[in-house]
Formats: C-alpha cells, sequence, structure tokens
C-alpha cells in the first residue's frame, strides 16, 4: 500500500524530470504547472483541510506578484527580499480582510472571497502610476540565488521543483499536527468543534492566512519565471483553472494540488493534434476523470483517498 501511494510523485517526478531533460517548451509548461501547484497547495489548505470555500485567493497572488514586480523592476530590489516583502503583504491583507470575512458561512463566503478578488483585480487596472494597468510591468529580473541569477529554463525549473515539495512536505506535517487535526474537526462540523474547545474562528483564520501566503509565492515566483505582469494574469481565469486542478487532483489530499495542476496544464498539449475540436476533448476529459474519480486521482492510489 505504500508503493501505491508513492506513484502519485513517482509520476510527478518522471514529467519534471522529462522536463528537466528536454528543456524549451516542455519545461517551460511544466514550470507553469508547478506554479500553480504552489497556488493549489495553499488553496487546499484553506478548502481541503479546513473545508471552507474561496473564490478569491487570485488576489492574494495579485500582491504577492505585483509587490515583487515594482520593488524589482523599478526600484533595483533582488527577487527574494522582494518575495519576502509580497507575501508577508499578502497574509497582512488576508488578516485584515479574513477576520470579518470568515464569519461568513456556505455560499455567503463563496461570494464575500469572490468580491475580494473583483476588487483586487479592479484595483491592479485603475493604480496605473504604480501598476500600468494594462499595459503591464516588463524588465522583472529572473529569480537568484546568492547574487546569481538563474535565467535558463531548465534552472528555474529545478528551482520550481525544489519549492513545490517544500510546499507539498509543509502540507503534509500541517496535516499531522495539532494544527491539522484541528482543522479537520472544523472540517467535520463547527459546531462539534466549537463543543470540544476548538477556536474555530482563530484556526479558520489561521488556514486563510496560509493559503494566502502560498497564493503570494505563487504570484511572485510566476512573475519571475515570465518577466512581465499583467492584471489578466491575476483574473477569473486563475480561480477556474485553479478550482479545476484541486478538484481534478483531490481535494484535501497532499498530493492533489501537484497531480492537478501537472494534469490540467498538461491535457491541452495532449489534444493539441485534434485541432478544431481540442477544446471539446478537453472538456470531455476533464468530465471523465471527475465522474471516474470524483474524490481526485491521487485518491485512487490511497486506500484512505489521502495519499
Amino acid at each position: 500500500m505504500r508503493l501505491l501511494g508513492l506513484l502519485p510523485w513517482l509520476f510527478a517526478g518522471a514529467v519534471v524530470g522529462y522536463a528537466i531533460l528536454v528543456g524549451g517548451y516542455a519545461a517551460t509548461v511544466v514550470s507553469f504547472a508547478l506554479i500553480y501547484a504552489v497556488f493549489v497547495t495553499g488553496l487546499n489548505l484553506f478548502m481541503g483541510f479546513a473545508a471552507q470555500v474561496s473564490f478569491g485567493q487570485n488576489a492574494f497572488a495579485a500582491i504577492g506578484g505585483y509587490v515583487s514586480a515594482v520593488l524589482t523592476a523599478s526600484h533595483g530590489w533582488s527577487p527574494l527580499p522582494a518575495m519576502a516583502l509580497g507575501m508577508a503583504a499578502a497574509v497582512l491583507a488576508a488578516a485584515i480582510i479574513g477576520f470579518p470575512t470568515l464569519r461568513l458561512k456556505g455560499h455567503y463566503l463563496a461570494m464575500g472571497t469572490l468580491a475580494i478578488g473583483l476588487i483586487a483585480y479592479e484595483i491592479t487596472v485603475e493604480w496605473q502610476s504604480v501598476t500600468q494597468g494594462y499595459m503591464g510591468i516588463s524588465g522583472i529580473p529572473p529569480l537568484s540565488l546568492a547574487g546569481y541569477e538563474v535565467s535558463s529554463d531548465r534552472g528555474q525549473l529545478v528551482i520550481l521543483a525544489l519549492v513545490v515539495a517544500g510546499g507539498a512536505f509543509a502540507a503534509a506535517r500541517i496535516r499531522r499536527s495539532r494544527f491539522g487535526r484541528a482543522l479537520s474537526a472544523v472540517a467535520g462540523s463547527e459546531e462539534a468543534a466549537q463543543a470540544l474547545g476548538i477556536d474555530v474562528a482563530r484556526y479558520k483564520l489561521m488556514a486563510f492566512l496560509l493559503s494566502a501566503g502560498f497564493a503570494a509565492l505563487a504570484g511572485s515566483l510566476f512573475v519571475h519565471v515570465v518577466g512581465f505582469v499583467s492584471p489578466e494574469v491575476f483574473g477569473l481565469h486563475m480561480v477556474i483553472v485553479t478550482f479545476t486542478m484541486l478538484y481534478v487532483g483531490g481535494i484535501g489530499t497532499v498530493a492533489g494540488p501537484l497531480i492537478g495542476a501537472l494534469i490540467v496544464s498538461l491535457l491541452p498539449e495532449t489534444f493539441r493534434a485534434f485541432k478544431d475540436y481540442q477544446d471539446l476533448a478537453y472538456g470531455a476529459a476533464l468530465i471523465l476523470l471527475l465522474i471516474y474519480a470524483p474524490r481526485g486521482l491521487a485518491s485512487l492510489f490511497s486506500t484512505r483517498g489521502r495519499s
């Protein structure tokens, strides 16, 4: 059974290894998939572990991305300090927003968080003196370590793989910790968790902050890998794609975000030969995946569905 649980990770390792080996377009596609995997790992902490709903995590990705872009492209900061400040700004914003918003439940919470994402998008469009609006910000430097710029596609892919591995390790540790068990109790029943002495509001807020931090990290990674950012990057498309990745991969699992990000990113490339029927084939494949693996692909490799 342990070997079965390793299959999702072996698949991910094989895909990333192949992309590193061949480089070029394959490395670019997998790099974007890994950036999404970071985002979805954070989303999974809030939606999978705590069973809450958020349609506004793209707002925190925008904060992280634009803080990194502005500080590095306009003020000469190096990427790592800029990314750290972007994550801090996103977590602070999440704390301010989350305190009143997380009092909502169900579809009210979903609508409230959706509004957060829409507001953030409008700010990136209208605050042209900082964000340059639809023109976007270019000239963003690539990722760097110890003063050395990692500009090759293979080098960036290795860094992204290490970040995703660190995020997955952190998610696994969180799930097995006291904090993770408290989130599981909240996910089961908020009223029962409160009766057991769990501060439900506090744990929901903490999960929201962690999710915001992951989203901001993903946003920062994106701008440094691409070298450009504009409002469309963090629009509703990001919300739809990341939700698809989470449910296809397996919500509430550790491997799910990575598997979902890779599958959803690679499927369009797989069906590119269908030309005019590419979108139809892609949609049909997603429907079949959700029908035959309703708990996500990662759950197929574990008797408990928690790979």
